[in-house]
């Protein structure tokens, strides 16, 4: 759940799987800018979550609010903390905002590899929030959706 000012301001994001760059909605990528890469991109039955290399773009296509759609653009740089949980089909990140919101992402029906790759967006979230550079071959592999499991 995302909240803002201590109040919920999304429904649950439970992405259940991956969705190629291609397929998104032209909408959706209104939001990111040219200079920035998509790394990988969920959705649930009827909502999105983008991540790049700077930001997670989050689209709430509930009818809660009527016929509006919301849209929430969140800089890791404006994370304070982070934290990745891993559960047997799924996993999680949860995140405090730098005004002291809280943010949880779910995903589920997630295979091994799919953790891999979720782990390797992670690193890459991580970094920027510490302020150093991202791995740019962990990058590539996002990406490019070539993650492979290292002997």
């Amino acid at each position: 759940m995302a909240y803002l000012r201590n109040k919920e301001i999304t429904k649950f994001f439970n992405f259940n799987h991956i969705i190629p760059k291609e397929k998104l909605p032209k909408y959706t990528t209104d939001y990111i800018f040219e200079d920035e890469k998509i790394l990988v991109s969920y959705e649930t039955s009827r909502d999105y979550g983008i991540f790049t290399d700077s930001k997670i773009v989050l689209f709430d296509n509930s009818y809660t609010f009527g016929t509006a759609k919301q849209v929430f653009v969140i800089p890791y740089l404006s994370l304070t903390a982070i934290s990745i949980v891993f559960k047997i089909k799924g996993g999680e990140i949860s995140c405090i905002l730098d005004g002291g919101h809280q943010l949880r992402l779910k995903f589920a029906n997630m295979n091994n590899l799919d953790k891999l790759r979720l782990r390797l967006l992670y690193s890459i979230i991580i970094r920027v929030v510490n302020k150093q550079k991202p791995d740019e071959k962990i990058i590539k592999q996002l990406m490019e959706n070539d993650i492979k499991f290292e002997e």
